[in-house]
C-alpha cells in the first residue's frame, strides 16, 4: 500500500511520548472516543507529537509544561473524518469507488443528503 503521510515524527519519539518519557504537542482531554473496535463510546484522552498520535487513554504523563491542552469535554473523538455534507452521485462514480477513493486518506464516513426532486 502507498504511505502517502509523510512524517517528521519517529517511532522512537512516539513511543518516548506514549511512556511518558517524552512531552506530546499537544493532548486533547476529556473525550468521549467511538471505540471503532468494541463498539463503545468511552473516555479517553489523546495525545499527539507533530502531526501523529502517540497514545489514547488517561493521557496525564505525557503533559509537559509546553504541552498544548484541549479540553473535550462535551465532544466525541473519532478515528477519522466524518464527512457532514457530501453528495456521492456528484463525483460522477459509484459508491465502492468512492470509497476506495476516500478511505485511504482518512474519510471514514459521510453523510449523504438526498435532495428531494419536485
Amino acid at each position: 500500500m502507498l504511505n502517502i503521510i509523510n512524517t517528521q515524527v519517529s517511532r522512537e519519539e512516539l513511543v518516548s511520548v506514549a511512556l511518558g518519557k517524552k512531552d506530546a504537542d499537544l493532548v486533547i482531554k476529556n473525550g468521549q472516543l467511538i471505540d471503532v473496535f468494541s463498539g463503545e463510546i468511552r473516555p479517553a484522552d489523546v495525545a499527539i507529537k507533530g502531526e501523529r498520535i502517540a497514545f489514547v487513554g488517561e493521557a496525564d504523563h505525557t503533559i509537559g509544561e509546553k504541552t498544548q491542552v484541549i479540553d473535550a469535554t462535551g465532544f466525541f473523538l473519532s478515528p477519522g473524518l466524518m464527512d457532514a455534507h457530501v453528495h456521492i452521485e456528484a463525483s460522477m462514480v459509484t459508491p465502492t469507488e468512492f470509497a476506495r477513493a476516500v478511505l485511504p486518506r482518512g474519510n471514514t464516513s459521510v453523510n449523504c443528503i438526498r435532495d428531494k426532486l419536485r
